[in-house]
């Protein structure tokens, strides 16, 4: 019989996980579309010169494993004394810091591909209505080009986020106290592994349930115009 006594008692714990959790994703996903967005223009670029660092970038990030970019980032850059001395080391030494962002790394290489793919799958008419109406490069692409990609892109988008949600569970093994961070904090105190790793997995469950059901509503309203139309 799982205690429920103990998991009630426990609740603030996880509360103060979910919130880290929240805070964690959110930095870490608008960090990672705000580079994305230019990582995705220079995939889909004609300049090799920046084509193939955009492409290297992402092929380096998406074909290592998220830990060990996590490990890099909190551990790796620390036995470097020139780290140490800058001024970037308070920032360096900050567990919450490095997660969000090696989190945010990983995500925009994934992120750039999706909307890399969106771009090249834009309708030629859009294009050439752009074109028709005088509009510069950088206008077509910032009114037209790009909006229309980042709506395309929403579903596939919404698996990144999921994703990202489950990964942020990584975190504890940087100190942080996250949800699964607060499961293993109440498996130390009780030894009831099972209490405490269901109860975060349960978590986990609603949270996504509930991103789930924002981004269909995103859905519903910003990609209502490619639904099909009843008679």
């Amino acid at each position: 019989m799982l205690d429920y006594h103990l998991i009630w008692q426990n609740l603030p714990l996880y509360l103060n996980g979910i919130l880290l959790t929240l805070k964690v994703l959110m930095i870490s996903l608008a960090c990672g579309l705000a580079l994305a967005i230019p990582l995705a223009l220079m995939r889909v670029s004609r300049n090799c010169l920046l084509r193939y660092p955009a492409w290297l970038y992402t092929y380096v990030i998406r074909g290592t494993p998220m830990l060990v970019q996590l490990f890099l980032i909190y551990y790796g850059l620390a036995q470097f004394e020139a780290v140490r001395n800058s001024v970037l080391w308070p920032y360096l030494s900050s567990a919450t810091f490095c997660t969000c962002l090696a989190f945010a790394i990983n995500t925009s290489a994934y992120s750039a591909e999706l909307l890399a793919g969106s771009l090249r799958s834009t309708a030629r008419g859009e294009v050439e209505a752009a074109r028709a109406m005088g509009m510069s490069r950088l206008t077509m692409y910032r009114r037209i080009l790009l909006p229309s990609a980042l709506r395309r892109a929403l579903p596939q988008y919404s698996n990144e986020v999921l994703m990202m949600l489950q990964t942020t569970s990584l975190a504890s093994i940087v100190t942080l106290v996250d949800i699964t961070g607060a499961a293993k904090t109440f498996n130390a105190r009780y030894y009831l592994p099972f209490e405490a790793f269901i109860t975060a997995g349960l978590i986990y469950l609603v949270l996504t349930f509930m991103l789930v059901r924002l981004f269909k509503l995103a859905e519903r309203r910003w990609l209502a115009y490619l639904a099909p139309r009843k008679h």
